[in-house]
């Protein structure tokens, strides 16, 4: 055996560590009760690895559902020392974004979207916004676009400009159409008996 098969023994090991320290693979499993999120993961020819440390960026936690594929790390070449380190589906993955547009999205259709002209767009079936103590919007536009019903419970409703409504107002008693209609047809005990007409102007 020459010097270059003896090289080339006796790196090969070194280099099957190098080949295989990132690899793809698919996710299986999710463990998301762990401080750090634990996933079993199936890897190139059929290998399956366990307790595969998924690390997310501060601020944000994912739960990835089976299928979804992965990138994994492994430190030092070691097969026992994995960490996933950016996972993507394909088939949800939000397409034609402009540049600079960030969003989050689900594999049921939710999506925030912070779009460009400095527009943040919600889809969703169901909105739920908690606060402990007050709601402020301070913007120019506020538009609420609901299929259904947009309920707002909260101890006060505080507004420093004109409220529209396209539709009917209900408060606890009625509504404002029917206070309208009680004050166009109600009248008065006249003076000298008998009863006073209606309003002269109408609401």
């Amino acid at each position: 055996m020459d010097i270059a098969d003896q090289l080339k023994r006796f790196m090969k090991p070194l280099t099957t560590r190098v080949q295989t320290m990132i690899v793809r693979g698919v996710i299986k499993l999710v463990n998301d009760k762990t401080k750090i999120q634990q996933i079993q993961a199936s890897l190139l020819a059929g290998e399956l690895k366990d307790g595969i440390e998924h690390y997310q960026e501060y601020g944000l936690s994912t739960n990835p559902p089976a299928g979804t594929e992965a990138l994994v790390v492994f430190c030092g070449g070691s097969r026992n020392n994995g960490v996933i380190v950016a996972t993507g589906d394909r088939k949800f993955r939000l397409k034609e974004l402009q540049p600079g547009e960030v969003a989050l999205y689900t594999d049921e259709g939710d999506v925030i979207k912070l779009a460009r002209n400095r527009k943040i767009q919600v889809s969703t079936l169901h909105l739920e916004v908690n606060a402990a103590e007050s709601i402020s919007y301070n913007t120019k536009t506020f538009n609420v676009n609901a299929t259904q019903s947009a309920t707002f419970t909260t101890p006060a409703l505080n507004a420093s400009d004109n409220i529209s409504a396209g539709g009917e107002v209900n408060d606890k008693t009625g509504t404002m159409q029917s206070m309208r209609d009680i004050y166009n047809s109600h009248t008065h005990p006249g003076d000298s008996g008998g009863t006073t007409g209606t309003p002269s102007a109408s609401m």
